[in-house]
This record gives structure tokens, sequence and C-alpha cells, in this order.
């Protein structure tokens, strides 16, 4: 598995974009948004139970993410065309702001190391990747357990502060000086 320090892998992903007709898709890849923070999760698969609970709370979160010049990515091994027929049925990701990466020959999920030995989908993975392409951050789940958008924000912040952060630090509180 990928981890910190290692870049982000190189990748072109068919993705949901839009539910507007003519615009629902695009290629995606690790340089679409360039000079930008990403924070990429991955999820086991589409129309399951603990999935859409992630994906619609990072949705939800969107804006506090944008807020600190970072775009959200979240991706599947299923089609652009599964994603999007989800996204149709489901009504909390009917207006999901960010998009829905195709991972479909696994190439992606591969490369970052979370395909899950036996089950082979992607586990439960967030990567938050600072705008050089450096992965900064590594959190993995089992397929069963829900991850924490809260969390993945508070490391967020620390991590831009460029400074040392202490457990439990918040953004707004003073971060560690060396004596």
């Amino acid at each position: 598995m990928l981890t910190v320090g290692d870049r982000l892998p190189a990748f072109a992903l068919q993705s949901v974009v839009s539910l507007e007709i003519g615009k629902e898709f695009e290629v995606l890849t690790e340089k679409s948004h360039a000079r930008k923070w990403l924070a990429l999760f991955l999820w086991p698969m589409d129309f399951t139970f603990v999935c859409p609970t992630e994906i619609a709370e990072f949705g939800r979160r969107n804006a506090d993410f944008r807020e600190r010049d970072t775009q959200l990515l979240g991706c599947s091994t299923d089609t652009q065309f599964v994603h999007l027929a989800w996204r149709k049925a489901h009504p909390d990701l009917k207006t999901l702001p960010y998009p829905m990466l195709a991972d479909t020959k696994r190439e992606l999920s591969t490369a970052l190391g979370v395909l899950h030995k036996t089950e082979g989908v992607p586990l439960r993975a967030t990567f938050i990747v600072d705008p050089e392409g450096v992965i900064r951050f590594v959190s993995v789940n089992d397929l069963s357990v829900g991850r924490n958008v809260d969390e993945v924000l508070r490391v967020l912040d620390a991590l831009q502060t460029g400074e040392l952060c202490a457990c439990n630090w918040k953004k707004g509180e003073a971060t560690l000086q060396v004596a």
C-alpha cells in the first residue's frame, strides 16, 4: 500500500461530474486539479449500505474542503454508468458536488494497494495529497466500518499549518513550539 511520502499514482479515469444530460462524464487525471490539495477516498461498491452514508457526508462537507483549497474525489471500481444510475436513484447522492471516479480496471486501486485481498473491491481508504502530488495522510478501514469526515478535515487542517500539531489539535488552536 502506498503511504505518506509516496506520490499519487498517475491515472486517467472516466468520472461522473454532473447529472446534466450531455455533461455527465469527464475523464479526470491526477493533474486535473493542479496546485490543489486532494482528498481522495475510495469505497467498496455502489448500491450498498455503508458507502452512501460516507459519500453523502463528504458531499455535505464539500464547502469545508473547498474553503481549504481541497478537491474531493470519490472512487470505486464501478463503471461511470453505475455511478450515474446510483446518483439518480439515491436521494442523498443526486446533488453530489464532487466527481465519482470509475476505476473499472482497478488500476488506481491496485496502484494505491487498497484492494481487499479476497473481495477484490477497494477498502475504505482515504488519501490526503498535497499540491505537489505527495501523499501526506492515509487511513484505511475494513469494509464494514465507515470513516469519519470530521477527522479527515482535522488532519487536513493540521497538515496545512506546516507546524507541529498535538494530539486532538483542532483548527484555531495553538500549534506546538519547539523550545
